[in-house]
């Protein structure tokens, strides 16, 4: 649910300045409407202030959009599924608990990303700021993120044992993201990615003066945000 506030300054920039500090919040995440121009009265005598409406999107709110939409999709699949909904620095995290938690992660956790990418689009369809939700179940974000770091350390070691690149198995945007970072700093390798969706594959590179511009899945990876 949108709210909203109105407040004054002596110029509109100041005033939406002064908005965007008691709501906490950047420019990008709310809309603005500019309900008086400040103005010069003679002589520099009765100024008038200028007023702005601020609208943004409650937090509050956006926790119950993401409660009713999970509800209701999770009575449609008739899958027998409690979760809990809390916001924190500015994403909502959702914990998904179920007697067969592998029906709610699938395969490499591509029906928890389905059901993450939905409600992403759910909440953030029509408002002015967007929010991240985070879905996890059984702490599977944690472990894949730990087994994906240990992929990577252990292909740097081959690929400095063979000295040969190495190509992995195809990955999602947030899969080569952790891979990338995770190497982002070996002094003696280097990572991009090479293919088109879904078959984009990262490739870890002898050497660190390989394109290391290549490193390109952060757009990617910003749309998971």
């Amino acid at each position: 649910m949108l709210k909203s506030i109105e407040v004054q300054g002596r110029t509109e920039d100041e005033a939406i300045e002064s908005a965007l500090e008691q709501l906490g919040m950047s420019r990008d995440d709310v809309s603005v409407e500019i309900v008086e121009q400040a103005r010069t009265g003679f002589l520099g005598l009765k100024n008038t202030p200028a007023v702005v409406k601020v609208e943004y999107e409650a937090e509050e709110e956006r926790v119950g959009q993401v409660d009713a939409f999970l509800t209701g999709l999770f009575q449609r699949m008739d899958i027998d599924v409690s979760f809990e909904a809390a916001e924190k620095d500015g994403a909502i995290n959702v914990i998904l608990t179920g007697k067969d938690p592998g029906a709610l992660i699938g395969r490499r956790g591509e029906t928890l990303d389905a059901i993450q990418h939905l409600t992403n689009y759910v909440v953030n369809r029509s408002v002015s700021g967007r929010i991240r939700v985070n879905l996890d179940a059984e702490n599977y974000r944690q472990r894949r993120n730990e087994a994906l770091e240990n992929l990577a350390t252990r292909t740097a070691g081959k690929v400095l044992k063979y000295r040969r690149n190495m190509t992995l198995d195809p990955m999602n945007a947030y899969e080569r993201h952790v891979i990338h970072s995770a190497l982002q700093e070996h002094a003696q390798v280097s990572t991009f990615s090479v293919g088109s969706e879904p078959n984009r594959r990262v490739v870890v590179a002898y050497g660190e003066n390989n394109e290391k511009s290549e490193r390109s899945d952060s757009p990617q990876y910003r749309e998971w945000r």
